[in-house]
């Protein structure tokens, strides 16, 4: 493509914004094909908003085809000068909630999937306390991985994460919530559901297919799963529960999560003095952003919702 001065009008309107934001979930989609569940539009409104960018411009932002999506070196720039200005706006999104007395705005949070089901319930009493002190405050839950919930704080994109706390950011304060028990399980479908597990050894355990977790785990929780068989993995704990359920695997789950089929008879755990571990629940934000009503609101129901 050709040189020319002023890709950009002086002003970017609210069609250009929305080019940046379909921009952004491709690259983090890695693909045309991931980013539509993650937009709800189509391949094809994609790909044109994409060319429609690229047109503006006047560079190649990615390569796509047979050989697979790969971002050009001024498609990389591109990308963190659209983290910049995304994060941009959300931070006057916020000094402007900041400004007002009222709560009235958004809270974006990112959870981690499958909390639903803890006994606590202290993200929920906290959402549910904003709600009453802000009705007119609009609440976006993301359920995302761990690694892009702690990036969205970063960035500016979420106000609040509910993540497990396996490392410490120095740019995120932490709030400790509350610690979550994990057992081995195998269904009823399982060889191991109707043996006498009690003195079952590690070398024994080994002999059965495991499904183990594609996101990171502290050490504690990697040493107990080192003995297991890894045969197959899933990227959050519904997809590890689904391949336990089918009774060819087995796999850790939250007791809080696995209970419910627990009490049907259709999981049981293995060892349950012996084979567990904790994980321990952070609220997350970012640290050194500009204040906050919302966000502030409701840490502080998070923190006197023991």
């Amino acid at each position: 493509m050709s040189r020319r001065e002023n890709l950009l009008p002086r002003q970017l309107g609210d069609a250009h914004i929305r080019l940046l934001r379909i921009y952004k979930a491709v690259v983090e989609s890695g693909g045309f094909s991931a980013a539509e569940v993650e937009l709800n539009i189509s391949r094809p409104a994609i790909s044109l908003a994409i060319s429609e960018l690229e047109s503006l411009l006047n560079m190649r932002l990615c390569n796509r085809g047979r050989a697979g999506f790969a971002l050009t070196e001024q498609g990389e720039e591109v990308y963190d000068a659209t983290l910049q200005l995304l994060g941009g706006l959300e931070n006057f999104r916020a000094r402007i909630n900041a400004i007002n007395t009222e709560l009235k705005g958004e809270l974006n949070i990112g959870i981690t999937d499958n909390m639903v089901t803890v006994p606590q319930m202290r993200t929920t009493r906290a959402l549910a306390a904003l709600k009453e002190r802000g009705p007119e405050v609009a609440i976006n839950i993301r359920m995302i991985p761990p690694k892009d919930i702690e990036s969205g704080v970063l960035d500016g994109q979420l106000l609040v994460g509910i993540v497990a706390e396996q490392r410490t950011l120095p740019g995120l304060n932490y709030l400790p919530l509350y610690d979550e028990q994990s057992l081995l399980y195998c269904s009823n479908e399982h060889p191991l559901f109707e043996t006498d597990n009690d003195h079952l050894s590690d070398s024994k355990l080994a002999d059965y297919d495991a499904v183990l977790p594609a996101y990171p785990q502290s050490a504690e929780i990697k040493q107990q799963q080192a003995i297991l068989k890894a045969s197959a993995s899933s990227t959050d704990r519904e997809g590890i529960a689904f391949l336990v359920l089918s009774g060819s695997y087995i796999g850790f789950l939250p007791t809080h999560y696995a209970e419910q089929w627990v009490k049907a008879g259709r999981l049981k755990a293995i060892q349950p003095d012996t084979r567990s571990f904790t994980t321990h629940f952070t609220a997350i934000t970012r640290k050194g952003a500009r204040n906050n009503l919302i966000r502030d609101a409701f840490i502080e129901e998070l923190e006197g919702s023991h």
